[in-house]
């Protein structure tokens, strides 16, 4: 992702792979906006893969795989033992009159798994 002019608000079922942010929304998901942030400036999180998922499948236990598979692809080295956590968010974008098989997506983030912020991107 090229680097921003700066801060910006952006709803959070639009994050792209390689976007940073500076914060994530509630667990409720009562807020809908986030802060994306120029990977080169201290930020909470960074996307790095965005998977397709069926309804029935948009739980933990899948989002949690599919997210731990990116990981590796991502930054280089696996998940385990990696200086980052992985966190998520499904946007289950439900259009009940078609018929598309995967229409939830899960959006995969990495955190620091010491807890503080990030600088510069994880991707290799």
């Amino acid at each position: 992702m090229p680097p921003t002019s700066g801060p910006r608000t952006r709803k959070w079922i639009d994050l792209q792979v390689g976007e940073c942010v500076s914060d994530l929304p509630p667990a409720d998901l009562s807020r809908i906006d986030v802060t994306v942030v120029d990977c080169g400036t201290p930020h909470l999180a960074e996307v790095y893969r965005l998977a397709p998922v069926a309804v029935d499948s948009a739980i933990a236990t899948v989002a949690n795989q599919q997210c731990v598979a990116g990981v590796a692809p991502y930054t280089g080295q696996p998940a385990d033992g990696s200086p980052y956590s992985v966190t998520w968010l499904i946007d289950s974008r439900q259009d009940r009159t078609g018929a598309d098989p995967t229409p939830s997506t899960v959006i995969c983030l990495l955190q620091a798994a010491n807890g503080q912020l990030l600088t510069g991107s994880a991707r290799r």
